[in-house]
């Protein structure tokens, strides 16, 4: 019964890297999508994130099932618990990475980003991808160290955010304000993404030493980008 139970949270790791996984390559591929106004990969892409969808569903259930089954304690029931919160940050990175696939398909034939900034946003979409990986690989090794080392990579995310930020600001830019609005929301869905990446280091950090530091909150702001979001889907520029 108990190497079963064992098995069950192999399982369930094995998941959770698999969505690290699925994340990654949604949001390289929306990068190229947006970069590129490549229509079709943009559609693959929201469509991929179905798949994200139906494993954080099954990892949950497999994990109700193992407190229902199993009744674990201590660590057994801490790696449980952790999972199902990490799952759901994860399957929120796939949902950032399908937001930024939609503003690459709402303005095809065009691309949503002008070209002084093409390298920018380029770089952002790398430095999430390589936050992802390294998420995954921290899931699988339960390795503190690099889940603490990983903020780093969250601080380099929050500059070219910030960067982004103050270009969009400047006075002198002639980009029209749909391009403006893409892009604000394009760089909060970068820099999220990365944060969300963050907050499952930091769980993987309580898994092994049963510590944890202050973690993000996201569901004020997921609020507050609801209706702009909308909007974006629906072709409109809110006042």
């Amino acid at each position: 019964m108990r190497d079963q139970f064992h098995e069950d949270l192999d399982t369930i790791s094995d998941q959770l890297v698999e969505m690290t996984r699925l994340a990654g390559s949604a949001i390289s591929r929306a990068t190229t999508a947006l970069l590129d106004a490549d229509v079709h990969l943009a559609e693959s892409v929201i469509e991929a994130d179905r798949k994200l969808d139906d494993i954080r569903i099954e990892l949950d259930e497999l994990s109700i099932d193992l407190l229902a089954r199993q009744q674990p304690v201590a660590t057994d029931l801490r790696i449980v618990v952790t999972a199902m919160h990490m799952s759901s940050d994860l399957e929120r990175m796939g949902d950032l990475a399908r937001h930024v696939a939609k503003v690459a398909r709402l303005r095809t034939p065009d691309s949503a980003v002008p070209p002084e900034l093409r390298a920018h946003i380029l770089q952002m979409g790398q430095v999430a991808e390589a936050i992802v990986a390294k998420c995954g690989s921290i899931i699988a090794s339960k390795d503190v160290a690099g889940a603490i080392a990983l903020e780093k990579d969250d601080d380099a995310m929050d500059d070219l955010h910030r960067d982004l930020f103050a270009a969009l600001l400047d006075e002198n830019t002639s980009w029209s304000r749909s391009s403006i609005l893409d892009l604000t929301l394009v760089g909060r869905y970068y820099e999220r993404f990365a944060d969300h990446a963050v907050s499952v280091a930091r769980r993987v950090v309580y898994l092994v030493t049963g510590e944890y530091d202050s973690e993000v909150s996201f569901d004020h702001e997921d609020d507050e980008d609801a209706d702009v979001i909308a909007e974006i889907e629906r072709g409109h520029t809110p006042a």
